[in-house]
């Protein structure tokens, strides 16, 4: 028996909403190509007339008002009656010698006239003169044609190759000339909305409806909430500037999971970052010591420092005893405990070399057994001082009296501290120190971010990239 796996009906809908995001995603990148080739038609033209001969002539008779130019069709029909002539009553007979005269005729008009300009395409009509002069060898184009439509030359030179050569290096290039009508508005004839009015419909019905389902899904979300988060599905709509569509269908065909752009978003994040981060951190770096500087300047430093009257004391606490305590408490009850060995050790060396200088303990180390024996009296000597201080200070810490007395400690010394420094010169040397230390910190240091290499920066920050990837993926 064979059992079908239910799906769950969550997962359906989603997988309902991806097909139609993907089908809407494919329609926009259609519409898309359209209108690239739209813009690519006109300057194209000679490519798609080689390879789509057809479908070209018939889209710029359609959507564009072309039609094939009146004086190089005429010209192209007369070396085809010519053709045809010629395999009738042969190159020397009187009919094919007045058909060579009307070809001579329409060459020197074509040259004067030049119904090449109209479709921008003057280039053309001078690479046909130079293949006709250099074919010739003439240096008059109108000579050279002259030339080439008569009966002499084309006997000369043998009517197939001549006709091959006209062919293969003329006939393509008349081919490629048009003539473009021109609209009311004196603007040539674009009928392309003809095929983009029926995209835009679409995509305008389905903006229309998921700004409203938007909007009616999430209570919170407006209407024009709504046309914000969708904006970039406007510029589908827009009938001018069609070139932007790229930026819709390139964000629906990621939507669709048709394409995957978020490798190319993190090379380009990483790449404008790395453009503009020694830049932006050298402002931050420069600006912070400058407000630095303005600081002591304006003496707000010496204020926090000194406590001034000036000093605005937000929540009545002395943040300078309250932290040496907090540090005080640290040092006693985590960081000394551990240090005790190396104190120990340090006092140790101490009391011996202060022994060694007395000559009563030089006399006794010189008796049998007193050596030991005074290295261990030292040792429990000092391991004792060092106990009793140790449990003096904690007491004193643990104790009310002490801690108050502690207190007492630290707010003197500060007062001290600050009084004497009032009293003298020293405040105002250091803060014309501090000024000048961070200016020679801008020049040597900050400024020195200007010279940094951003190619080198962009590998550095590719490979660092690279390894967390690898990392990741591992």
């Amino acid at each position: 028996m064979m059992w079908r796996r239910e799906i769950h009906p969550s997962a359906r809908k989603q997988f309902k909403g991806l097909w139609f995001e993907r089908a809407m995603a494919l329609l926009a990148l259609a519409n898309l190509g359209l209108v690239l080739f739209d813009l690519s038609y006109i300057p194209w033209r000679d490519f798609y007339l080689r390879r789509l001969p057809q479908l070209t002539e018939w889209y710029g008779r359609q959507f564009k008002g072309i039609e094939p130019h009146r004086m190089t069709t005429a010209y192209l029909d007369a070396v085809q009656q010519l053709e045809e002539q010629v395999a009738l009553t042969g190159l020397q007979s009187p009919e094919v010698n007045q058909q060579l005269l009307n070809l001579q005729r329409l060459s020197v008009e074509m040259v004067d006239e030049n119904p090449f300009d109209g479709a921008n395409k003057t280039g053309t009509l001078e690479r046909i003169k130079n293949r006709m002069r250099d074919q010739v060898r003439a240096d008059s184009s109108k000579q050279a044609f002259t030339t080439f439509w008569s009966q002499n030359y084309l006997i000369q030179a043998g009517w197939n190759p001549s006709l091959q050569f006209f062919q293969q290096e003329i006939q393509p290039l008349l081919a490629t000339n048009y003539y473009r009508h021109i609209g009311e508005n004196g603007e040539p004839i674009d009928w392309f909305w003809k095929i983009d009015i029926w995209f835009i419909g679409i995509f305008a019905a389905e903006f229309l409806a998921r700004t409203f389902y938007l909007s009616r899904r999430y209570k919170r979300v407006g209407w024009i909430d709504a046309v914000i988060w969708r904006c970039y599905d406007l510029l589908l709509l827009l009938p001018f500037w069609r070139w932007l569509r790229v930026i819709p269908v390139v964000i629906r065909l990621d939507q669709a999971k048709l394409i995957n752009l978020k490798p190319i978003n993190n090379r380009v994040v990483r790449i404008l970052i790395s453009s503009v981060v020694v830049e932006l951190t050298e402002m931050v770096v420069v600006q912070v010591i400058d407000q630095t500087q303005d600081i002591i300047r304006r003496g707000d430093a010496t204020r926090w420092l000194l406590r001034t009257n000036r000093y605005i004391d937000l929540n009545g606490v002395n943040e300078v005893e309250v932290i040496a305590k907090h540090l005080t408490n640290v040092m006693v009850y985590n960081v000394l405990p551990q240090l005790r060995p190396e104190v120990e050790a340090l006092l140790s060396h101490s009391v011996s070399q202060i022994l060694q200088t007395s000559p009563a303990y030089a006399s006794l180390q010189k008796l049998p057994g007193v050596s030991h024996v005074s290295q261990q009296i030292t040792q429990q000597i000092v391991a004792d001082i060092s106990q009793t201080t140790y449990q003096a200070i904690r007491t004193a810490l643990e104790d009310d009296r002490g801690t108050a007395l502690t207190q007492q400690l630290i707010h003197r010394l500060g007062e001290i501290f600050t009084q004497e420094l009032k009293q003298h010169d020293a405040l105002a040397e250091i803060e014309a120190l501090t000024v000048a230390l961070l200016d020679e910190v801008k020049v040597n240091y900050v400024k020195r971010l200007e010279a940094e290499d951003y190619e080198k920066l962009l590998q550095q920050k590719t490979r660092i990239y690279e390894i967390t990837q690898s990392a990741r993926l591992d």
